[in-house]
Parts: C-alpha cells; structure tokens; sequence
C-alpha cells in the first residue's frame, strides 16, 4: 500500500517549540515519511505508510507529546448483520479507510462507534466505507454530528438508529409469517410420511405431492433466502470470509437443490426434501425475529432514560406571565415553574420554592432528596410535594439524562477483552465448520457400513432418516453435509459477551452506577485493593459543628456576671455571634450550628480576624476570643484546664477551637479597654463528618478480601482519625500527600503488581485516578462527564464501590455463562450432526435457539439488584 498523508488539527501549542515537540514524538514512529506542525495555524500533516504505523499511533504520540488533535466519535448503525464475523468485517472496512483512528462494531447492538480525524473523512465516507464491505449504514446526515440526541435534526440518530432496529423486527416477522402459511403444509406432509398417518395421498387434487411441495418450497426459498444468498455472496466475493449467512445458504440450498434434481429425474432417490429445504429458513428466520426482538429488550434500557424526560416545561416570563412550551425550545437561563407531581424539565438551580425530589430514575437514590434555593435538580426527576421555580442550567444535549444515555451507549459499544476470545474463535469457526461438514459427508459416502456400524454400537438414538441403509449412500451424505452446517451457530458465540455487557451496563446506569466501557465493567472485579481521597469522598467534604463543651474559668475564680450561667448553650452563643462576620469555613460551621439548635446569632459590633490563630470580636456579651492556644495565650488566659480535652478532640480528627469572654470590655468601652480581662469558657470543635454509608463501604469491601486505603493531603492525626472510623487500617494511611503526588502514590500500590481502584472527586484527583487501574470518579447527578474516572458514581455514595465490583462481577459470570453454553453446544451438537443423528430441520431449528437462549439468559440477568452478590440462577428462586 503506497504511503497516506492526512491532516491534523491540533490543540494546545502555546509556541514553535511545542510545534517542534509534536514533530519530534510523531517523527520517532515507524513508517513516518515526515511530519510538520505549524504553530501559526494549529494545524499539521503527517505523511505515513498504513502498513506499519496507524493514525491511532500518530494521534496517541500527539498525546504523549503533551497536546491534542481535533476527533469526533459518531455512533452508526448497521441493519443487515447476522453474526460476530459481519462485526469483524465491518471493523476491517471502517480502519481501512484513511481518517478512521479507531472502530468498533457491537454485533449485539448492530452499532459501529467510530473515531475520525474530520480533518480528513466526513461521516459520508464512512457509510460508503460500510456499504462497501455489503452492509446497510444507517444515515443520519441530519442529525447531530456526534450521532447522539441533539436537536440538528427532526429525528434523532439514537431514534433513526431505533427506527431501524425495529424495522427490520417487523421485517423479519413478515418474512416468518410468510414462510410460516408455505411450510404449514410441508410440515403436515413430513408428518404424514414419518408416523405412517396416511393424511396426504400421492396426489393432491391431481398433482403429485412432490411438485405441491416444490410449489410450496420455492416461494419460501426465493423470498426467505435472498438476505442469505445475498450476505453470502458479499462475504465471499467482497470480503473472503464466510459468515453464518454462508452455513444457512449452503444447509438449505443442498436440501432444495438435491430434491429438485431428483424430483426431475436427474438423480436416483427415494425421498424429496423441499420440506427440509423450507423448514430451514422459516425456523432460521424466526430465530433472526426472536434475536432482533431481544436485542431490542435488552438495549432497551438507553430509550427507558431517554422516554423519563419532559416533553414540555412552564416558563415564567419577566413579566411573571407562565407559558408552557416544548422542553426543546427551553434555553439555558430561563426560569421553569415546577408543580408537584411534574417531571423537573431539565437540570438547574432552584431559585425559589423547597420540595422534596424523587432522584431514583437518576441516581438510583430511593428516598426523595430535600431541594432548596441554591440546590441543583436534575431534569427528568420528579417534584413531589412543593413548587418549585428552577433555572435552567443545562439543556438538550448537556442534561444528566442525555449524558447518562450517552455514557451506557459508549459503554455498550466497547467490549471486554474477552470478546477477543469468541472473536478469535469466529473468524475460523465457519470455515472450519464447512471442512467438517465436508469431511463427514465424504466419509460417509465411501464408508457407510463401517460407520453406521460404529455409530449403532453407541448408547444414542439411530441414524436419521433411516441412515444409509434406509435412504441410500449419497442421499444420507447430503443429509450429513447439510445438518452439520445447519447445527453450528457462530451467533451465540457472537452474542455472548455484548449481550451480557449491554445488561450490565444498564444495571449499573439504574443504580448509579456508570461503565465508562465494557472494558472497563470486566477490570472493575478485578481489582485487589481500594484507595479511598479523604475529603470529599469519605467525608462530607463540608465542616460540621460536632462539639461544645463548657470548660469554666482557669483557677483565676473569675466568674460570669449575674444573671448569667455557663452552659454550652451560652459558649455557643459567644462564639457564633464573634464569628458570624467571617467567611471562614470553621466559622460558618459554628454559626450554622447554633442557628440548628435554635440560638439566635447577632453581628458583632466590631471584628478583627488573625490568620492563623483565630478571631477578635466585640458582641454585647463582651469581648470575644475564638481560636487556637496560641491566640488565648497571647490574650493572657490560662489553657490548661482545655488541654486535655483538645488533645482528645484533636485525636478524633476535629478541629478545636478556644473560646473566651471579656464581660467588661463591652459597648462603648471597646475603645480604650486595651488590655481586656479575658475568661475561659469553653471548647467548640468542627469536623468534616464521615458520611453515614462509608463505614458500610469499607466495610464490604474488606469482607471481599480487598485492601482498603485512605489517602488524603489531611495530617496524619486527621487522617488516622477518620479511617479508625470506618474501619481502615491505620497502617494503609497516607497522610500529606500533595494532589500532584497522589499519582506517584497510587503507582507505588501498584508497583508490586496489585490492581489498584483509585476512588475520588475527579478533579484534584484526577492523576490519581487516571494512574489507577480503574478510577472510579465519584460525581454528582448534574455533572457525570467525569473524563478522568473509568467508573462514575452518581450518588456521591462510597456504598456505591461496592455495589459496582457486584457489577462486574456478575456481568462477567454471565458472560462466561454465555460462552460455556455457546461453545458447550458446539461442541456437543456438531459430533452428533456429523455422526448423522440429526435431521437437517431439527439442526436448523437447534440453531436458531441457540442464538435466542444466550439472549434470554442475558435478558433474565436484568432482574439482578446489586444490593447483594449475584448468583447464578439464584435470583430466580426469589
């Protein structure tokens, strides 16, 4: 293949050094004639020889280097497959094509994924790339460019890609009940000649049986094998490869072919197969209907989220007028009235009104959510009691929803690594099948007493059709050859593995619980040890007050005024009136503690913050000092009678704080009182509380048998305090460590082979979580295009972990449920149809329930509920 030249559209070049960086890593690879970046346009070519080094290595060394290209992804669909190899063969179509970085087909979805550099194919390009491997794409040039739900056009590619999924159902059901009506009669004759009825004469209404039945066959084989012959042919001659479609065409078309040959004189025989011939498509043909069916049901779950939104939304105009319009023409900024009852039309912030919002559809959070002003809402929930106004701060493509459908989409169409496997097995299963189909019918037909001898002597039932004996040699190879290509069935092989992924993921994205791949939901059990961030994760990531404690007066005897006792009441009440003109996260805790407790809080009259220490306050209770040792100490009071019970508070993790009063040096004194006569009165102290499922989370997962670590930039006393709390080890703490050096830490965990799951907020930690096996980012409900995670937790929920470990776990047991039935019924049903045990019609049929029963089982995985393990089988007895 002579060399290629694309073009590249780059990103983040600040100077020609960076232009020259770019050249230097895409220049070192293999088959790269030459290379130029021009700093000046952000733009670049690169030419490169196909055979040796692909554009998805040239956009991976622009990555490495430190910059980007310009891609898309576009989801296309593809009507016209019948098995993992018509995958294969589109994969090999798409990657040929000059501009296509990467493609992936899911036979299981009848998608292709595709990334391209736009610089150098259009989405045109593509569809002529399916086209020309003899496959139907699904166009969808109006539609968004990424082919997701975006308003470019009337219809959706997701709805164009669903249309035609259920297009073809209802095409295949048509051609079933076709041949349905033509073969009901043959089955009665194959009935009448094997049971002796004597229900069908040797003519009917004066014509022989045998031309009725050709009459009736012929129908059936022009019209229902048409899609075979054709898909045959293209895999032959265009692709040179043989698909199932080859296996059905060669099984029926021996069968009708031999019976007119020998209906016409052509061939001596004692039997007429056009019934065979007939109920081979139409049993084939009815196993296409039950597949597509299926497949339908089983990515149903994308169209379920997408069905949960609004169709319309109450705008509320400046004038305070409401108008209700299509939720496609709300835009970003407009406010939406929101009654109880009514779906919340997109994501936004509630700018009036409080309720309680059932998230459950969402997040997978069955207990309805207190919403406020300033909370965010995710659209597609559900207002319970209250109204709500909202504004919009998400629309169309942005929202939760659309975003959550896009990620279970994305996660369908990459498949585990053991899809490799089947895929191997695939690409030579048909040829290999034909070969022994062959083999055995030659045999057959030189050896037939002996085998028929051999074949007698096994504890199975007896030949069919009577063996060579009871039809002749040649007739009962055909038999052979055509019920041995008949019984092998690459589809559930195919199936086995997208099938159980597309449930899979559909659990996950029910419970909270987004894959960013299928990849991505089989390493996910594989992981060994958990590192837990601190703050954020773990914890609430906000400050809590959580203790007030009354220490009295130091050993002075100084007292409070009269009228006045010492409770913690009263300690809480001077310290929040002293800080409530701060903005510091500690004050804001205490001041928001009293208000909780029903104190009522007053401004300070005047206010003085001393970093590092603490505060200076004038309230009319006094002079105020709220802080550390060192901010007392140098006001003259005495600590020590706190000492011991900050050492213990500051073990558990909290932050402590001071608090004394100067009663006379209050009102209009505060002025010339420089040297204030300061009184202990107590201990507040903040904590950012653990949240209330962590506990559970470590706790499950140390029950699995994995390491449980906590990682934090926190000091060490903080951090050991906070993991004694849930239950990790304070051994597998690691304290002080930077955001920039969470990822070393997390590569030293993995440097003696461990699979380490970093777990994190998806920001700060986004190194750590990229650095990690598996990065699980745990997010939010409004924000889920968490990039640096390969997993995203939507509930804000450590439980979750757990819950996506089941995940995997059980997806990948169904997964190896599938194969084990796929290859286990290959291998047990191929020797018996080779050893002429099998009519060709109960091979076909055989078959065609291959397919459909790995789909079933995958469908019944649906019931599962990742509260507990999955067993097999288990959650049927519940």
């Amino acid at each position: 293949m002579s060399n290629r030249t694309t073009r590249l559209e780059l990103t983040g070049m600040s100077c020609a050094n960076c232009a020259g960086t770019i050249e230097e890593s895409v220049g070192e690879l293999d088959g790269v004639a030459s290379v130029d970046a021009n700093y000046a346009t952000d733009e670049g070519s690169v030419e490169y020889d196909p055979d040796v080094v692909s554009l998805a290595d040239i956009v991976a060394a622009v990555q490495e280097a430190g910059y980007g290209m310009a891609t898309e992804t576009v989801t296309v669909g593809i009507t016209d497959m019948s098995c993992a190899n018509c995958a294969d063969t589109n994969e090999e179509a798409l990657e040929a094509t000059a501009g296509v970085i990467e493609a992936d087909v899911n036979y299981a979805t009848d998608e292709a994924q595709i990334t391209y550099n736009p610089a150098d194919v259009s989405r045109a390009d593509l569809y002529d790339a399916i086209e020309s491997a003899g496959y139907t794409p699904v166009r969808e040039d109006g539609g968004s460019e990424n082919g997701g739900d975006g308003s470019g056009g009337e219809q959706s590619g997701a709805d164009r890609r669903a249309a035609a999924r259920n297009e073809e159902t209802r095409r295949q059901l048509r051609l079933t009940l076709f041949g349905a009506i033509f073969s009901a009669p043959l089955l009665l004759f194959m009935a009448d000649h094997l049971f002796s009825l004597g229900l069908v004469g040797e003519t009917i209404l004066g014509v022989p049986q045998g031309w009725v039945a050709f009459a009736l066959a012929t129908p059936v084989q022009l019209l229902l094998g048409k899609p075979f012959y054709e898909n045959s042919y293209k895999a032959l001659v265009n692709n040179r490869r043989a698909n199932m479609d080859v296996l059905i065409a060669l099984g029926s078309s021996t069968a009708y072919v031999y019976s007119v040959a020998a209906l016409a004189g052509l061939i001596a025989s004692t039997g007429l197969y056009f019934d065979t011939a007939a109920l081979i498509l139409v049993f084939i043909t009815l196993g296409n209907y039950l597949e597509a069916r299926s497949k339908s049901q089983a990515g149903a779950a994308i169209q379920q989220l997408l069905e949960m939104e609004a169709d319309t939304a109450t705008v509320v105009r400046e004038d305070g007028s409401e108008e209700e319009i299509p939720i496609d023409e709300v835009g970003v900024g407009d406010r939406l009235k929101v009654r109880p009852g009514e779906k919340i039309p997109t994501d936004g912030v509630v700018v009036d009104g409080d309720s309680a919002v059932d998230e459950s559809m969402v997040t997978g959070e069955s207990v309805p959510v207190e919403k406020g002003e300033g909370d965010e809402v995710i659209g597609s929930t559900v207002n319970q009691n209250g109204v709500l106004e909202v504004e919009a701060t998400k629309v169309g493509s942005e929202t939760a929803i659309q975003q959550i459908a896009e990620r279970v989409r994305q996660a369908q169409s990459r498949q585990p690594d053991i899809q490799n496997v089947a895929d191997r097995i695939s690409a030579y299963f048909v040829p290999a099948v034909i070969g022994n189909a062959v083999l055995w019918a030659v045999l057959w037909a030189v050896a037939p007493e002996t085998l028929a001898a051999v074949v007698d002597a096994l504890p199975l039932w007896g030949l069919a059709a009577g063996g060579p004996a009871g039809v002749g040699v040649s007739e009962f190879a055909v038999v052979v050859f055509a019920s041995a290509v008949l019984i092998a069935c690459p589809c559930a092989l195919g199936l086995a593995t997208p099938a159980a992924t597309m449930v899979g993921t559909a659990i996950g994205a029910r419970n909270g619980v987004l894959f960013k791949g299928g990849d991505v939901l089989e390493r996910v059990h594989e992981v060994d040890t958990v590192v837990f961030d601190k703050t954020g994760t773990l914890t609430k990531g906000e400050m809590e007050l959580t203790d007030v404690e009354v220490v009295g007066p130091a050993t002075d005897g100084g007292t409070l005024k009269p009228g006045r006792e010492l409770t913690e009441e009263f300690v809480l009440e001077v310290a929040a009136s002293a800080e409530h003109a701060s903005e510091h996260p500690l004050a804001e805790a205490i001041v928001d503690g009293a208000r909780d407790r029903g104190i009522e809080v007053e401004d300070p009259e005047a206010f003085e913050n001393i970093p590092g220490q603490g505060v200076k306050a004038t309230t009319r209770h006094g002079r105020v000092l709220v802080g550390n040792r060192k901010l007392l100490s140098e006001a003259g009071v005495d600590t020590a009678p706190a000492e011991d019970r900050m050492d213990a508070l500051e073990r558990e993790g909290k932050t402590a704080m001071l608090v004394a009063l100067a009663e006379d040096a209050g009102g209009d004194d505060t002025e010339t009182d420089d040297d204030p006569d300061y009184r202990l009165l107590g201990i507040v102290a903040d904590a950012d509380t653990v949240k209330e499922s962590a506990k559970a989370a470590v706790s499950g997962l140390r029950d699995r048998g994995l390491g449980v670590w906590l990682i934090t930039g926190d000091n060490g006393r903080t951090a050991r305090a906070v993991a004694e709390e849930v239950g990790i080890d304070p051994d597998n703490v690691m304290a002080d460590v930077l955001p920039e050096d969470k990822a070393d830490a997390v590569d030293d965990l993995q440097s003696d082979g461990d699979q380490a799951m970093m777990v994190g907020d998806g920001v700060n930690d986004a190194p750590a979580l990229a650095a990690a096996s598996v990065g699980c980012a745990i997010g939010s409900g409004t924000d889920v295009a968490i990039e640096a995670g390969d997993v995203t937790l939507l509930r804000d929920d450590p439980a979750d972990v757990v819950k996506a470990i089941r995940i995997s776990e059980a997806t990948l047991r169904k997964i190896k449920q599938n194969l084990f039935w796929a290859l286990g019924y290959n291998t047990v049903m191929i020797p018996l149809a080779s050893l002429g045990l099998l009519q060709p019609v109960l091979a076909a049929a055989a078959m065609a329930a291959s397919s459909v029963s790995v789909l079933a089982n995958s469908l019944a995985f649906r019931r599962y509920t990742p509260d507990s393990e999955y067993r097999l089988f288990g959650f049927l007895r519940r």
